[in-house]
């Protein structure tokens, strides 16, 4: 079924809520049928940053987290082809969807002391730069994150999706690609990071996530690399994927 949810309908949010003006400034809030107060694992969705993908796949996983009790955030944003799209566009947005939690958390019932971000593929980009930016963030997922913009640029994935996500190569645009990359960002050591990646992967290839862990393992992180044999790009955010039962495990042990 993997790449099936790219299609699939996922069950409905029990709202719809906006943290800003723009049309893509939106997320989609989930809360489970047992009584709060809820932790709350907020979604970045992938899609190489490109506005032709969009936060509907990810309801799924939003959905199967949501019946294990917890709250989920599933976050739109402005993507390359919006305006206002790209870096910092899109990152201003991240955070701007993480700071609207506070907000709403009495209405909805929310813990807010209780937060883990997560985000595939191009969105484990987004949650770790969120990680590196805002110190009260504490727990992080990246689902085959594209964790290495230069990495990125190389191989040129997703027909050099990372030029258009940052205005240019990385050397043409040092101060965004020094402030958008993973793995030169420092994120606090109270901070729980793990990278999980499938060994199948072919779309992102999984070492990615090994190299950023082993890099920021050198700088004292709390950071824990699992790679999933046999999954590939998708197995990650689809809850009936072998590899599932990981991803979901890892999100409910930190919260």
């Amino acid at each position: 079924m993997s790449e099936d949810i790219l299609t699939l309908a996922p069950p409905p949010a029990d709202a719809r809520l906006s943290y800003g003006n723009d049309s893509n400034q939106f997320a989609d809030l989930r809360l489970p049928k047992t009584k709060g107060p809820f932790p709350v694992a907020m979604n970045i969705h992938g899609g190489f940053w490109r506005a032709k993908y969009d936060l509907v796949h990810a309801g799924h996983l939003c959905a199967a987290l949501t019946v294990k009790g917890l709250a989920t955030w599933n976050i739109e944003y402005r993507r390359v082809g919006n305006q206002g799209g790209g870096w910092p566009g899109t990152f201003e947005d991240i955070r701007s969807a993480y700071r609207y939690l506070p907000q709403i958390a009495k209405r909805y019932d929310l813990d807010v002391s209780k937060v883990a971000v997560m985000g595939h593929s191009a969105g484990g980009q987004l949650a770790l730069c969120l990680a590196a930016h805002e110190s009260s963030l504490k727990n992080v997922i990246s689902l085959a994150g594209v964790l290495d913009l230069q990495q990125a640029w190389e191989q040129h994935l997703s027909n050099n999706a990372v030029v258009e996500f940052l205005g240019g190569k990385p050397n043409e645009v040092p101060e965004h690609y020094h402030e958008a990359d993973p793995v030169q960002l420092a994120v606090d050591h109270s901070t729980v990071q793990w990278l999980i990646h499938g060994a199948g992967d072919d779309v992102v290839p999984a070492n990615f996530s090994r190299t950023c862990a082993e890099q920021k393992k050198k700088l004292g992180e709390d950071v824990h690399y699992t790679e999933i044999s046999t999954a590939g790009h998708f197995d990650l955010i689809d809850p009936h994927s072998n590899a599932w039962p990981k991803v979901e495990n890892t999100v409910l042990h930190l919260l």
